[in-house]
């Protein structure tokens, strides 16, 4: 992953990249609230595929040295307790395209330079995906992550950037995400920040992830009301 020295995010490695560091968790759900479609039909534009308020569990969860994953307070919590860990949590084991997610992520005091989102087209052979990633300090990224590889940002030239579109150490901030067909687009508070063109996953898991910084002292993210449609 890449390095933003002014912020001190936490870059430096993900475990896809290089599976010695054992810098991640990855935490598989039971099953969550899911809008079934009736059998023999396509989903159509606008259909709700998955929704949860988080109010019953479903979502992967559990507690280590390193990081928590549970249901607090109506809410689905993420707590990193080590620097540089990237923890990730699913509502199912299904694949899924062309969708857009929308998710909201509390602020509990976390670092600055924690980030967290939404993942999608998540392969099951080599846990390859796409994240969409934001940070209480403005930063932003839409990136694809690899066994055995670096991760490739594919917005700024393969770098971190500001938005004034995400404002700074808000208490919550509504986060959207397009994968659809090859194009993959970020939104906070329903406007779009970026988008790119990358056609390496089609589909796959979708996710919600907490990533420490380098040198956080806190990393404590809150998630809820999380919708997935389906995209023309």
């Amino acid at each position: 992953m890449k390095s933003n020295r002014n912020m001190l995010l936490a870059v430096a490695c993900l475990a896809l990249a290089a599976l010695s560091c054992q810098a991640f968790s990855n935490l598989v759900g039971t099953g969550a609230t899911a809008t079934n479609v009736p059998d023999g039909q396509s989903p159509q534009s606008g259909d709700a595929l998955l929704q949860d308020d988080f109010s019953s569990t479903g979502w992967g969860t559990g507690t280590d040295s390193d990081s928590s994953v549970e249901y607090v307070d109506g809410k689905l919590q993420m707590v990193v307790n080590t620097k540089n860990w990237f923890v990730w949590s699913t509502p199912n084991d299904q694949d899924y395209q062309n969708v857009h997610m929308e998710v909201t992520a509390f602020n509990n005091d976390t670092d600055p330079t924690t980030a967290f989102g939404i993942m999608c087209n998540q392969q099951t052979v080599d846990d390859s995906f796409y994240y969409f990633a934001i940070t209480p300090a403005g930063q932003y990224a839409i990136a694809e992550a690899s066994l055995a590889a670096s991760d490739v940002f594919l917005t700024n030239e393969d770098k971190w950037e500001y938005s004034d579109l995400i404002k700074k150490n808000v208490e919550s901030y509504r986060i959207g995400a397009d994968c659809a067909n090859g194009t993959l687009t970020l939104y906070v508070e329903g406007q779009q920040v970026a988008s790119v063109q990358d056609d390496t996953y089609n589909s796959g898991g979708v996710a919600l992830f907490v990533w420490s910084g380098e040198e956080a002292t806190s990393a404590n993210i809150s998630f809820d009301d999380f919708l997935m449609t389906s995209l023309p």
